[in-house]
């Protein structure tokens, strides 16, 4: 079997566009071919309960168990006692995206000691 990940209900995906961008989500229903209802839940990842095509989403390895339609109530509950947010900081993409981050909120100066240490660093396997 060639696809690991399914579009199904408590599937917990990466919006990749719109104002909700780079923030996780859990499907809750699906709609369609090309629709499906996520929510957040919205105290945990910032997304409130909304239709998305599923062209904005990117499907995760992490999975939650839901019921079709649950409740932001239940959703939150599932979500803490799983510790999904911790799981999915421990993935590569979410080191990748925190590290990102991280770079982007940098200063000037931030960025100059960076390009310091990497020079340094360089150096040093250089001369090995």
């Amino acid at each position: 079997m060639s696809f690991k990940r399914h579009v199904e209900i408590g599937r917990v995906c990466l919006i990749s566009f719109g104002p909700d961008m780079d923030k996780l989500c859990t499907v809750v229903n699906v709609i369609d071919n090309n629709r499906v209802l996520v929510d957040g839940p919205e105290p945990v990842t910032g997304v409130h309960r909304h239709a998305i095509n599923i062209g904005r989403l990117q499907l995760t390895d992490l999975k939650v168990k839901c019921k079709l339609n649950a409740s932001e109530k239940e959703l939150k509950a599932v979500w803490t006692s799983d510790g999904i947010m911790a799981k999915w900081e421990e993935t590569s993409q979410g080191k990748k995206r925190k590290v990102r981050a991280m770079r982007a909120s940098t200063n000037d100066f931030e960025r100059f000691q960076i390009q310091v240490a990497k020079s340094k660093r360089s150096a040093i396997r250089k001369s090995k």
